[in-house]
């Protein structure tokens, strides 16, 4: 089948790439527009426009899909094959061809612009891929295939390229049965489904008066691309690892006045700061900045 692929983020990249690599046709790629990013304001192109021009694939970039139908429909492709492209489509461009989504949540569950990082703020056990064809609501769409993956304390950008790894190959499969005659979509229970928000720079700040397994599940979750951060002594300070640790008492919010760990009290318990970054600085370790900032030993994180 001739494939149209439309994605923007790494996610998209990493689908994009599995799809080649099990031999699926994808005859032309859509994304975002170059946008300004960084200190300079350089424009950049998404990962998925790199990713294409480097592997010698025809793409285009466009703002708004509807602007762009006449175009489209000149395309000789059999399917779309959607995954995280950061625009909702058109009726128009739904009516036109069949039109299948890869999303990194077990449908109904998490609809919405953030599943995985809502699935590791809550500390699920579970999550998975669901392919389902595109309905104008979103993410309410008919579902062809689901698939769980297991959670095993992994931060964000490990569990997005797991998911995006199984989502192509997933694709491979929803493909093949679309050929053979072989696809049955069924319909979302939509009375199960739950919606979820895009995640703001506010929402890394940590919490210390919260239990040790929200600080931990929100580091994982954010840390990576989002940002976690706390406020010492009137100073941001970047948090990129923790981990819950035992047999430290400390107050919520209190720094353990202990030169070997940079020990944070919680709710319950006490979290250690594995690795961190001060402002202008470089990641490292927490020991290493507790040895170098002894002023906050025994200070409140705000």
């Amino acid at each position: 089948m001739k494939v149209l692929f439309l994605g923007s983020s790494r996610f998209s990249k990493i689908v994009l790439a599995k799809m080649l690599e099990k031999g699926i046709n994808v005859v032309k790629v859509i994304t975002q527009p170059d946008k300004p990013s960084g200190r300079g304001y350089k424009l950049t192109e998404t990962e998925v426009k790199r990713f294409a021009i480097e592997n010698n694939l025809d793409v285009l970039t466009f703002d708004k899909i509807k602007n762009h139908m006449e175009e489209i429909k000149k395309i000789d492709y059999d399917v779309s094959v959607v995954a995280s492209f950061g625009q909702i489509l058109p009726d128009e461009f739904l009516e036109h061809k069949l039109a299948i989504n890869v999303h990194p949540s077990l449908l109904p569950k998490y609809r919405g612009a953030s599943p995985i990082q809502t699935s590791l703020l809550n500390g699920d056990s579970v999550t998975g891929v669901t392919i389902m064809k595109i309905a104008s609501e979103v993410d309410s769409g008919d579902i062809l295939l689901q698939q769980e993956v297991k959670l095993n304390d992994e931060y964000y950008r490990e569990l997005e390229e797991k998911l995006a790894l199984l989502g192509g190959e997933m694709v491979a499969i929803a493909l093949k049965m679309l050929e053979e005659g072989k696809a049955n979509f069924i319909p979302q229970d939509s009375k199960k489904a739950t919606f979820v928000k895009k995640i703001t720079k506010a929402d890394g700040k940590l919490d210390f008066n919260c239990p040790c397994s929200e600080i931990v599940n929100k580091v994982r979750a954010l840390s990576e691309e989002v940002g976690c951060f706390i406020e010492v002594e009137g100073k941001i300070l970047k948090i990129g690892k923790v981990k819950k640790v035992e047999n430290y008492l400390t107050e919520p919010c209190q720094i353990l006045n202990n030169k070997k760990a940079f020990i944070i009290g919680c709710k319950d318990g006490a979290i250690e700061v594995l690795n961190c970054q001060a402002p202008s600085g470089k990641m490292i370790s927490g020991r290493d900045y507790i040895n170098g900032h002894n002023d906050i030993l025994g200070k409140k994180v705000k």
